[in-house]
């Protein structure tokens, strides 16, 4: 407590951001490319059966793996050395870690979609050697460098690249090597054919070879022996390479122990020991030696990492402690939620009973996809992993979806389009909404009355009728003429929109000369209460044209609806918000309009009066 008194404040301010993963070029890689991985799986899951569907699955395990692999390792690589100040290099190394965990763990895991009951023994421990393989690559470029010099067998590295192939069960290239200590060293000549010979004769059961696992165990047990005599009769005694790789090849765990630096971890040792000692080892029994060879190259020295927890679990074959390792230690859903869907194709995830059943999919999935709608981009993958979640799914993309800055007009129809695919009413509106608030502000008025119109929002769009009505006050001309004319059933949505089409289909009608229609839709638009009363001055304003033509366009009853009009406007019963009559009268300009307006008015019913006096009369 003394201690933490005497602390100053803390002069920073750190900025806790989830999902960091995604902000990651590399990874932002791995994770567009799965998607379409993801979606090619879902789309054709249904339309296979039977053993076509098992090679599918099949298929995007070794998709997703590459995927993890070779590509992201290479340009993380390629970034580790661009790299000019640390902190991008240690950002880049700590990528590679994650590619290298993902690339380590698919293949043991990718196992686990098959049942074990169907595992048979010999094919498994030629998956568990390409793993190996494709994970310790050290040794291409070791042999690349080995082979290059101008002497292979008097290279530094050359009985540790021979070590290495013979740990990695690549005899043939291990005999090859041999051949050439054979040619330099004419006393090791006997002794490397002979080792040679071994090697070539190891029973090995094939991916096409027809031969039963007892006819292999038989066969290997002879070869076995024959390896044992020749140690026992020291055949290798004078070369002490040669009798470290003979002893290898017999199992020999002190000797396996004696090369921890060339097997570099336990899971390596593993399938080392397997492939000399158990070749035929069956998955059940998997998990034990796997369990005995992590205590053996550990010992005391060191703790088991979590990466070699999930190992472990894939070892035995227990999804659920697979799922649930990977989740804890990974720093990210990518992996554990593509592993899962992959085993929920594969039928496996019922079959296990879980208390959460099959929707433990869909929430790895969900956490997955809500980590991508972090990032500025990748939230459109995030759709669709979204639309594959058939029980939440859509809940959480519409709240994700809302939480989507609209920065841009582009973007904002990305999510529209998006929206409107997924019959997304309420979102489609708001949207719509967002883009026609921002129209407004920016004066666009016939970006914001078109966003308007297609969120179906009458208030908004009476709102923008209204600022369209006073422009055009203001500068006396229509501002988007096009969209207004285009109005269609559109103007229906409010009574103010209704009213802004009307009056430019009055204006048109007028610039058309037929004034008659003209005259009659004006005098509708006031006498039925659709225009704001704010608006009456100016509609009979531009009745005054039609009242002065020389002939008489409005009858003696529209020209009382207008008087009458003209007097409910200036009699003293104004709205809120509106100007009075005394303003009104106050008001110079207002006044000699009112004035200009009954005098026409006048004049024009008496007008009338005599044109339909004299047509009755006749």
């Amino acid at each position: 407590s003394e201690t933490s008194e005497t602390v100053p404040n803390c002069p920073f301010i750190y900025v806790i951001r989830k999902d960091v993963d995604v902000y990651s070029q590399i990874l932002r890689k791995l994770f567009n490319e799965s998607h379409g991985i993801f979606i090619g799986l879902q789309r054709t899951e249904e339309e296979l059966t039977g053993k076509s569907r098992k090679v599918n699955i099949s298929s995007v395990g070794k998709s997703h793996r590459s995927l993890a692999g070779a590509r992201c390792l290479i340009e993380s690589h390629v970034l580790l050395v661009a790299a000019k100040d640390p902190s991008s290099g240690c950002q880049f190394s700590s990528q590679i870690n994650t590619c290298m965990s993902f690339q380590l763990l698919w293949k043991p895991c990718q196992l686990v979609c098959v049942n074990e009951s169907l595992l048979p023994a010999g094919p498994l421990l030629l998956h568990l050697l390409d793993w190996v393989r494709l994970h310790v690559c050290e040794v291409d470029s070791l042999s690349a460098d080995v082979l290059g010099s101008e002497n292979p067998s008097k290279h530094e590295s050359f009985w540790n690249l021979v070590t290495i192939l013979v740990l990695q069960g690549r005899l043939d290239e291990a005999r090859q090597m041999l051949s050439k200590e054979a040619d330099t060293s004419p006393t090791s000549a006997g002794m490397c054919r002979i080792l040679g010979d071994l090697m070539r004769t190891m029973p090995i059961l094939s991916p096409g070879n027809t031969q039963t696992l007892t006819e292999l165990e038989l066969k290997w047990q002879h070869w076995h022996e024959e390896c044992e005599r020749h140690l026992q009769d020291g055949t290798f005694a004078a070369n002490p390479h040669l009798e470290s790789l003979c002893k290898i090849m017999l199992g020999d765990e002190a000797a396996l122990l004696e090369q921890k630096e060339l097997l570099s971890n336990w899971y390596h040792f593993l399938v080392t020991r397997l492939l000399y000692s158990h070749p035929t080892v069956k998955p059940i029994d998997l998990h034990f030696y796997a369990q005995s060879s992590l205590d053996l190259f550990l010992g005391d020295e060191s703790s088991p990492e979590p990466l070699d927890n999930i190992l472990m679990a894939a070892f035995e074959f227990d999804i659920h402690q697979v799922i649930k390792e990977c989740s804890i230690a990974l720093s990210n859903w990518w992996f554990v939620a593509h592993l899962t869907d992959l085993l929920y194709h594969c039928r496996l995830l019922q079959a296990h009973n879980l208390y959460f059943g099959s929707n433990m999919r869909e929430f790895l999935l969900l956490e997955y996809a809500s980590g991508l709608f972090a990032h500025h981009s990748l939230w459109q993958l995030g759709v669709d992993y979204f639309d594959y979640c058939p029980e939440l799914g859509r809940v959480s993309l519409e709240l994700h979806i809302e939480r989507i800055p609209l920065n841009t007009e582009q973007k904002a129809l990305k999510v529209l389009r998006i929206c409107e695919q997924r019959q997304m009413t309420e979102q489609v509106r708001s949207v719509c909404k967002i883009l026609a608030m921002k129209a407004v502000r920016n004066n666009r008025l016939g970006s914001a009355l078109s966003w308007s119109i297609r969120a179906k929002d009458a208030a908004f769009a009476t709102l923008v009728s209204d600022r369209f009505l006073r422009d055009y006050c203001e500068r006396g001309c229509f501002s988007d003429l096009d969209l207004i004319d285009n109005l269609g059933p559109a103007m229906m949505l409010s009574d103010r929109l209704t009213f802004l089409g009307k009056y430019r289909e009055f204006h048109r009608l007028y610039g058309e000369k037929r004034f008659v229609d003209a005259a009659s839709l004006l005098l509708s638009l006031m006498t039925s209460q659709i225009a704001p009363r704010s608006f009456w001055m100016t509609l009979l304003t531009d009745a005054l044209p039609l009242l002065e033509q020389k002939q008489v366009i409005f009858s003696a009853e529209q020209t009382y609806e207008l008087m009458r009009c003209l007097e409910d406007l200036t009699s003293g019963r104004p709205e809120h918000g509106e100007p009075d009559a005394q303003q009104l009268q106050d008001d110079d300009i207002e006044a000699t309009k009112v004035e200009m307006l009954r005098l026409a008015l006048a004049r024009n019913l008496a007008r009338a009066i005599v044109r339909e006096g004299s047509l009755e009369g006749s």
